[in-house]
Formats: structure tokens, C-alpha cells, sequence
């Protein structure tokens, strides 16, 4: 489907939409470009054979006004199409507003004053961190681009700043105005005065028992990259960087009987939030959007060998727009590599004593996004058995505040003396525009249960199975539930596999299912109204991407998934969009800090009756791991006996 109508912008791309946008003086004089991206088209017209032209759209600051506006280019004849002024919300953060906020309430004598009272006089070492304010309803955000900051005393330049947090003072920035609209002193609380740093140096010894472990292809990857679109055994598909969302999967197929057979048009993360759970003056506005009002894809990481990613590793760079429209390159950006997962499937004949068995080999597509304290890796994980595997790895520092000694604290956990750690949430919202075997698709909500001991179950012991039909957005009930081992199923019901059964794959949720604990009045919870399920299954709509809307920063409208949904359009037998929130619900641990180990999220894509047997069957035996690297001339196998 005229698939390089959705790849990622190339840098010339990039710099031909942001002429456009200079050429019509949209943003003024000085235009902010927040993100540029593609303006990916109406599949609809593509199935109808319509001429669709390749088109930029980009997210754009008058930094003189505040004003934002939504733009669309024509790259077929590079001219604006359409230029709309934002209603609610406001692009997000561009890079050179994180220097101009902590810039400008440095010289604010209110704030100087604050932290005087503090001890604190020398402010090259004190750290702002930069938070949206939409959540404050005393603020009006309408015209305005303003901006909270939270503080940070580092002891000296490398020092982790997060131990020492300036407790109760917060600092509010309009940036359109530049002016420090506000600045608030809610008392001062003694500062933690240990230091709590995670770099080697400061924790030694290491250990000296940890043995080398080499991951090594002698005979290279078994992948093949044709520009974005990448072909591994029997997956194909692309892979493209969007600047809000970060990794993007278009067009996954698999290869059955010599035909590839669609399994999703398109998958990425949509939108998360991370809502904080203190509920007191000078922390309860605290959440960030980090797609809407930070840009994941902007933050990714330059991955290195060896840290980030292991093995026989391939990089893709990430050509995004830097704030001034010009194409800016992030190298190594992701990491593709292919990773043993262990067993794929075995059996020993209990009579004869053999035993055959597959290892499990899967394709790893991820990348790292860093915002702030926090790092979020996102893994796409193919396998050989047609399922896919999406994982979220949470990373990096939780946030702190001070408290008085001997206070005990109902929202957090102590780490360290005069500080604890906040309770909070990470929700995430993945949009996975589903095509099982074509774009007619039908969801059911399944769900296992017990039978009633009677006629039909005398015994007591069986098992049965209600599929729920969702014919219409708001059908089922939407939620998570390990005791019915709930997930939904994407099915085709004009194509039948062998034994007359429909093809299909399911949504298997993962053990971290969290949704938003905030309630009213918490503006946040109408913000991130995605986040109210799990699950939310929605028509195609070409400008339905992201499920808080397209500009949460500042907005206070309720945008996204609410809003679409509450017509309760019909979903059945047509082009469907899962949306799934996960996440969890992080009450830190002493073990968190100063760094915290990894803590995982995700859910699976499974094929359901989508082929007439195991597709893994053709999956060769490994050689011993101590054997030749070819399988082929030496019968030193660990798997299959007599092969």
C-alpha cells in the first residue's frame, strides 16, 4: 500500500516543509518548529485508487505571539496546503526554552531571595527542571506559553541532583511574555545532605567476579535493511522515527505459502503520562505528557555497543527537524539486533526417549528516550512464531522531595535522610491500526469462566468461553481481568483458516495493566482521558492518531479517545484501531535509588487460528553450543537426534 507515502521525512523533506512554512510567514518572524513529521495519508483513498500526494506537516511556534499552528505541505509541490491555528493546546517544548526558562528565573530576585533563605547563593549549580502548568487551574494558559519549574542543588557539576531537591519553591514562567509570573515559597525543609551518586567512582569496589559474556554471528546478522524496510525470516515490515511518538512499526506482514499476509498497518506508542501522587500545594500539579509536551522521538538516545544494545547490532540514525526547521541527525538512534529467547517449543516421547527441541530466536527493534530524570526504552520484539512482543523499560531517577526529620510521609517512600520518593503512575497508550489479512476486521472481548454444575456440566470441571462482539466503541467493558484471562481478538470473519475457524490475532495484556488513579477534580485525569482503560477499539480515522489529542500540552479540553468515543461509532466488520494502556503504579522502593533497576511493561500480539497449525514447525534444530557454527556439516546437534 504505496508504502513510502508513510516513511519518515528525509532531511531534504524536511528542509523543503520548513521553507514552505517561512515563505507564508506562518509563526512570524521567528517560527518555532516543535516537530515535523510526515502528514501520513487516508488509507481510504490509497483502497480507492485516488492519486495521493507526499506530504509534511509540522507543529509551529510564533514565539513573538504564543500563538501555535498546525501546518500541512504538499512535497509534490512544495506549497502549504493548510495552516491552522491551534485551539486549546500549544506545541510542545522547543530545546532552546529549556536554556530561556532556568534563564530568566535565575534573575528573578524573588527566586534569588527563596533560595538565600535556603543557603543557597551560588546558582550555577542549581538545576530547573521544567514541568506544563495545565494542571494548575489558577493559571489561564490561553495565549500564554507558561511553564513550572521544579529545583535541584548539585553539589558540583557531575553531582546527581536529585537527592537534593529545593523543597517549596516553584517558579512559573510565561515565556511569550518573558516574564517570571510567579514565583511560590511554601517554606523551606532541610535539604538531604548526603550525597547519592550512581557512577562507578562512587561505589566502589566493583565486583570482580563477573564473567565475560560474548554475544557473536560469525556469519552476521540474519536480517536485511532496505532503507526502512527491514525482512527477517519470515516478518517484513518498516521502521520509521516520529518525533512525538519515537518508533514507529508500519506495515507488518508475514510470510505464509509463498504470500504475505498483513497483520498491522501501523503501531507506536500514541501518548503517556506520568501523574504524580502528592497531594500537597507545591507537587499535586505534576504530570508530563512526555509525547505531547516533550517529543519522545526528539529525546531518543544515541545507542553504544555494548551498553545499550549487545550482540551483532545494526543502527539506524533518526533525521528529525531541530526548532528552526533544519534536519538534524540523531545517530544510532535504533538498535536492531537478534537475541536467543530461550525455548520455542520441545517434546520428549516418553516411550522412545527422544527428545526434539527449537530454540526461540527473536528480532529486537528498540530505541531510548531520555526526559529528565527518567529514560523509557521501547522494544519491538518479532518471533519466529509469528507473535510479536512490545515491551516498555522504565529507567533512570524517581523524583524526590524534602521533609522534615522524623515526618512521616503517607505518599512516598524514605530513601535517604530528609528526602523520599513520590508515589506515581506510568501510563502508556499504544495505537496498533490493526489489518489481520486485510482491513475488514471485528474485535470480541474474550472472556474464560466456569459453567454452572448442572446437566452441561455435571462435574463441575468445565471450562467455557464468552466472546463478547464489540460492534460498537463503547461495548465490553474494557478493563484488564487476570481471573478471566481476558484479552480481545482482532478477527477477519471472510477468511477462514483450515478448520473453518476465522483468522485472527489477539491483544494478551502483560502483568502491569495500571490505569489513572487520579480522579476529579485532578485536572489531570481529564487530560489523559485515555488512561480510564485499558482497552478502547475505534474506527479508522486518518487524524485519530494520538489519544490525548494532538496538542496536550496546555490543553484542558478533554481531547483524544473521550471525545472520539462518545458517539459510540460502529466498529464491526470494518477498519478497527486497538488502543492499549498499560503501565504501572511505581510506590519506590529503598532498592530505587539513587538509580533504579529496570522495571518492565508490555503485552503480546498472538496469532489465533491465523494459520492451520504451529507456523514454527520449520524452524531448524540448533548445533551444540560448543559445536561447528555450521549446522549443516557436522551432526553435533542439541536439539533433534538422528537430523
Amino acid at each position: 500500500m504505496h508504502s513510502s507515502l508513510f516513511d519518515a521525512l528525509t532531511a531534504d523533506e524536511i528542509q523543503r516543509a520548513s521553507a514552505a512554512v517561512r515563505r507564508e510567514r506562518i509563526g512570524g518572524s521567528r517560527p518555532g518548529f516543535a516537530a515535523v513529521f510526515t502528514d501520513e495519508p487516508d488509507k481510504h483513498l490509497l483502497r480507492d485508487g485516488e492519486t495521493v500526494s507526499r506530504r509534511a506537516r509540522a507543529m509551529v511556534l510564533d514565539r513573538d505571539t504564543g500563538t501555535s499552528y498546525d501546518v500541512v505541505v504538499d512535497l509534490d509541490t512544495d506549497k502549504v496546503v493548510s495552516s491552522t491555528e491551534v485551539e486549546h493546546g500549544s506545541v510542545p517544548m522547543l530545546e532552546s526554552e529549556f536554556e530561556l526558562v532556568a534563564d530568566m528565573i535565575k534573575n528573578d530576585t524573588r527566586y534569588i531571595e527563596a533560595l538565600a533563605k535556603r543557603g543557597i547563593t551560588d546558582l550555577s549549580l542549581v538545576q530547573l527542571d521544567p514541568w506544563g502548568v495545565a494542571n494548575r487551574a489558577e493559571f489561564e494558559v490561553e495565549g500564554k506559553r507558561l511553564w513550572g519549574t521544579t529545583s535541584y542543588l548539585r553539589h558540583f557539576p557531575g553531582d546527581n541532583p536529585y537527592p537534593h531537591p529545593v523543597e517549596g519553591v516553584i517558579a512559573v514562567v510565561d515565556l511569550v511574555a518573558r516574564e517570571v509570573v510567579a514565583v511560590h515559597d511554601f517554606g523551606v525543609r532541610p535539604m538531604n545532605p548526603e550525597p547519592s551518586n550512581y557512577t562507578a567512582e562512587h561505589n566502589q569496589p566493583m565486583r570482580t567476579d563477573v564473567a565475560p559474556l560474548e554475544i557473536t554471528q560469525p556469519q552476521g546478522v540474519g536480517f536485511r535493511l532496505d532503507g526502512p524496510q527491514l525482512t527477517w525470516q519470515k516478518w517484513r515490515f518498516r521502521i520509521n522515527m516520529h518525533p512525538l511518538e519515537g518508533l514507529v512499526i508500519h506495515g507488518a506482514e508475514y510470510l505464509d505459502d509463498g504470500e504475505y499476509r498483513s497483520v498491522m498497518h501501523r503501531g507506536s506508542l500514541s501518548e503517556m503520562v506520568v501523574p504524580y501522587g502528592d497531594p500537597h500545594a507545591e507537587h499535586y500539579w505534576r504530570s508530563a505528557f512526555d509525547a505531547g509536551e516533550y517529543g519522545l522521538g526528539k529525546l531518543a538516545n544515541s545507542l553504544r555497543l555494548g551498553c545499550d544494545c549487545l550482540g551483532e547490532i545494526v543502527y539506524l540514525d533518526a533525521v528529525l527537524a531541530d526548532e528552526n526547521g533544519e534536519p538534524t541527525t540523531i545517530e544510532n538512534a535504533v538498535c536492531i539486533h537478534e537475541e536467543d529467547a530461550g525455548i520455542l517449543w520441545k517434546h520428549t516421547d516418553w516411550v522412545t526417549g527422544e527428545a526434539d527441541v527449537r530454540r526461540s530466536r527473536r528480532l529486537v527493534v528498540s530505541s531510548i528516550a531520555t526526559v529528565g530524570n527518567y529514560h523509557y526504552g521501547f522494544y519491538w520484539n518479532f518471533y519466529q512464531d509469528a507473535s510479536i512482543e512490545v515491551e516498555v523499560k522504565l529507567l533512570g531517577i524517581v523524583q524526590t522531595r524534602a521533609v522534615e526529620h522524623g515526618e512521616t510521609y503517607a505518599h512516598g517512600t524514605p530513601v535517604a535522610p530528609n528526602l523520599i520518593a513520590t508515589y506515581h503512575q506510568h501510563l502508556f497508550s499504544f495505537r496498533l491500526d490493526m489489518e489481520v489479512d486485510g482491513w475488514r476486521n471485528s474485535v470480541f472481548q474474550n472472556d474464560s469462566h466456569s459453567l454452572p454444575v448442572g446437566e452441561a456440566n455435571p462435574h463441575g470441571n468445565a471450562i467455557g468461553l464468552t466472546k463478547t462482539l464489540i460492534a460498537h466503541e463503547n461495548d465490553g467493558d474494557w478493563f484488564t481481568n487476570p481471573h478471566t484471562s481476558r484479552s480481545w481478538t482482532v478477527v477477519n470473519p471472510h477468511k477462514k483458516n483450515r478448520w473453518g475457524m476465522p483468522v485472527g490475532y489477539k491483544l494478551l495484556p502483560g502483568w502491569a495493566s495500571a490505569t489513572m488513579l487520579a480522579q476529579p477534580p485532578a485536572m489531570v485525569a481529564k487530560r489523559a482521558g485515555f488512561a480510564a482503560r485499558n482497552m478502547w477499539v475505534t474506527p479508522y480515522q486518518q487524524d485519530e492518531i494520538r489519544s490525548a489529542g494532538e496538542y496536550p500540552n496546555q490543553d484542558r479540553s478533554g481531547a483524544g479517545l473521550p471525545a472520539w468515543t462518545a458517539g459510540n461509532r460502529h466498529v464491526q466488520d470494518s477498519d478497527v484501531v486497538l488502543w492499549h494502556t498499560l503501565g504501572v503504579t511505581h510506590i519506590p522502593r529503598a532498592e530505587d535509588w539513587p538509580v533504579m533497576p529496570v522495571e518492565k511493561a508490555g503485552f503480546h500480539l498472538l496469532p489465533v487460528n491465523f494459520f492451520d497449525k504451529n507456523p514454527a514447525l520449520d524452524v531448524p534444530a540448533s548445533t551444540s553450543a560448543h559445536g561447528p557454527a555450521d549446522a549443516a556439516a557436522s551432526d553435533d546437534t542439541c536439539c533433534h537426534p538422528g537430523e
